[in-house]
């Protein structure tokens, strides 16, 4: 009853629809920049997987080794197995998208390299606010339930770890997509200007969906802080 009552609460949508509107108008971005570059050949003929054989062993990253996975745009850096994992079509076609791609993957195995601080600070929140926001949720439940405040705010307090984590992850994506053009101009795999703004295009189209993410966590966390402070206005 609790959740059929939230989700049907007009100020819900007024919170939480403009940043939901902006993560599906990013990952429409992201999906029509990807169709466009993936149809246009690099100037090297460089797939993702050489893009990664390249790179890896110039960058004092040889140790790392490069696995397909299987899905579209599934493409990762795993720290804790030291592997790179490119998508089929990333790493087999030798387009802009799947260079631009493999090099912004390559650009987190270069912060993991280097002991960038928000990569620290992203990897030691991860277990830690899986488990406190799953329990904010129920915590924050129970508060208004009970209408103990105390409660709720505690709750909310636990969900926030949900909007911390994807502001801590915007400078972790933003610096390896940085990285990645960097190293793309630094061993001549970029060999234009035009190529460069294509790449940078790719990089930044992606960026946006973390943008999308983090407002749409800030959203729902300022939504349940109003949702508190309603009900304590109204038993005044």
């Amino acid at each position: 009853m609790y959740g059929q009552g939230m989700y049907m609460d007009p100020m819900y949508f007024v919170f939480v629809l403009p940043a939901f509107l902006l993560t599906m108008w990013a990952q429409q971005r992201i999906r029509s920049t990807y169709n466009k570059w993936a149809q246009v050949g690099n100037e090297r003929g460089l797939t993702g997987a050489d893009v990664a054989r390249t790179l890896l062993p110039s960058e004092r990253m040889s140790d790392i080794s490069l696995e397909v996975t299987p899905g579209q745009l599934s493409d990762h850096y795993d720290p804790q197995k030291n592997v790179l994992r490119l998508s089929p079509a990333v790493a087999e076609q030798p387009s802009i998208a799947s260079m631009s791609i493999a090099a912004h993957e390559i650009g987190h195995a270069a912060q993991d390299r280097d002991g960038y601080l928000w990569m620290k600070v992203r990897s030691g929140l991860v277990p830690v606010l899986s488990l406190a926001s799953t329990l904010g949720y129920l915590i924050f439940g129970g508060g208004l339930f009970l209408q103990s405040s105390v409660l709720a705010w505690i709750g909310v307090l636990m969900i926030s770890g949900s909007a911390i984590f994807s502001l801590v992850t915007l400078p972790v994506e933003l610096d390896a997509s940085n990285r990645a053009l960097k190293m793309l101009s630094e061993h001549s795999l970029i060999t234009s200007p035009q190529e460069q703004k294509a790449a940078r295009e790719m990089l930044n189209s992606a960026a946006w969906t973390y943008v999308a993410g983090a407002a749409q966590a800030i959203a729902g966390v300022l939504y349940y802080v109003f949702a508190i402070m309603g009900r304590s206005n109204r038993r005044r």
